[in-house]
């Protein structure tokens, strides 16, 4: 029987007042949302683990090619000129610095 009104009787009324929040109905809308939440977090993560993972890839080759040339350019005579020019020894070796990205792996 559905519950009477003032206006009559609605179904909208009498199912607001039939499902209670335990009912199976309600478990089931939300079982059902829950991979629609899970599903867009995992493809966000892989994107950002995808695109760091390539920039990490990119630095390193960088620092490998980078260490090649001027593993050739490292004779005594090219230190001494490094050290005037450069004043490494008042102001600390920039290669030994916080902001060189390329020479954190070591």
């Amino acid at each position: 029987m559905l519950p009477t009104t003032p206006f009559g009787p609605t179904m909208r009324r009498f199912a607001a007042t039939s499902m209670s929040p335990s009912s199976p109905a309600v478990k089931v809308a939300m079982a059902k949302t829950a991979p629609g939440m899970i599903i867009p977090g995992l493809v966000v993560f892989g994107a950002v683990y995808g695109v760091v993972a390539y920039v990490r890839s990119q630095l390193k080759q960088e620092s490998e090619t980078m260490n090649r040339m001027f593993a050739q350019q490292n004779s005594p005579r090219v230190l001494e000129a490094r050290k005037k020019n450069y004043l490494i020894e008042t102001e600390g070796d920039p290669r030994k610095s916080v902001y060189n990205i390329l020479n954190w792996s070591r």
